[in-house]
């Protein structure tokens, strides 16, 4: 008499044993086959090229100016340092830095921070609140020429930069506000056609019936775009000054033909006074690339922060 209870432990091996050789999986996960790997190697590759720009400039601000001289090629710091650092602070006296063939003693570092500060906020700020009432209006309301207004709006992003910087000048200089802070904000202060376009492929994806039904609870129009619509859009109007944040805060050439002295020169336009020849060394590249990486490192940090949230909001925008 056959066993009846041997059948089912054995039918899983007769299965196994029709359906050929299995590969054993690898005990951390998934087989790592040749494609995946070429694709890892080209992720290293990729995050190796992007990195090694900062490590150069890590590597010269930490070196000093005789040294870089001496051995330029040379991947570690030459003669270590943080002299560089201490003058791009301003700790350092002109005597000091001199004596340390460099530049830029006695700079006002925070001074330049704050004037970069207020005038990236500034811009942020009001940028950010009048391009979502614009995008509102592009939007949500219905008026006549609204499309037709909208396309001449974006006929903006094809004019380059550069055309305009005169144009801005003249006027800043009629209104009396150049070596100003509040010059180096206004162009850009108000609004551009990309935070427009942006904000308004949001409002455009909100459902028409969350307003119609804060209209029949007796809402106005402005009271529905503050109250409803403008806290809905928390994340891309977050993602839109993190964005504005940075611009503003990297721009340099607007600034540098706009402010001429301390007070408004912020700190992008400030790191000129690192090219300044000296007897010694010629360029103070240590000092300029320990100021460089301090003035970089905080849009570094603000974009690491809120780099997945920022690249999630532009493709839920649909922004291309």
């Amino acid at each position: 008499m056959t066993d009846i209870t041997s059948v089912p432990a054995t039918a899983p091996a007769a299965e196994a044993a029709r359906a050929g050789p299995t590969v054993a999986a690898r005990p951390g996960g998934r087989r790592l086959s040749p494609g995946r790997t070429v694709a890892w190697a080209v992720m290293a590759a990729i995050v190796l090229v992007t990195l090694l720009p900062f490590y150069w400039i890590l590597r010269t601000a930490l070196s000093t100016n005789t040294g870089l001289a001496a051995h330029p090629a040379d991947p570690l710091p030459v003669d270590p340092t943080a002299g560089g650092f201490e003058r791009a602070l301003g700790l350092q006296s002109a005597e000091e830095a001199i004596a340390q063939g460099g530049a830029g003693g006695g700079l006002r570092f925070w001074r330049y921070l704050l004037n970069s500060v207020l005038v990236a906020t500034l811009i942020t700020g009001c940028q950010i609140l009048f391009s979502a009432m614009a995008a509102y209006a592009f939007a949500r309301l219905r008026w006549r020429g609204r499309d037709t207004v909208f396309a001449l709006f974006l006929a903006g992003l094809m004019v380059p930069a550069i055309f305009t910087l005169l144009p801005n000048f003249v006027l800043i200089k009629e209104l009396g506000l150049v070596d100003s802070l509040l010059g180096i904000a206004l162009p850009t202060m108000f609004m551009t056609p990309f935070a427009v376009f942006f904000l308004r492929q949001f409002f455009m994806n909100v459902p028409r019936e969350v307003e119609e039904a804060a209209l029949l609870d007796g809402a106005g129009k402005v009271r529905v775009f503050f109250r409803v619509l403008l806290p809905m859009a928390s994340t891309p109007v977050l993602t839109l000054a993190v964005l504005t944040y940075i611009t503003a805060w990297n721009d340099y050439f607007w600034p540098l033909m706009v402010s001429y002295s301390d007070s408004s020169r912020v700190l992008t336009v400030a790191l000129a006074v690192f090219r300044a020849q000296t007897p010694q060394t010629g360029t103070d590249w240590s000092g300029l690339m320990a100021a460089t990486l301090i003035a970089a490192l905080p849009m570094l940090l603000l974009f690491g922060v809120f780099a997945r949230r920022i690249v999630g909001t532009i493709g839920f925008t649909g922004v291309k």
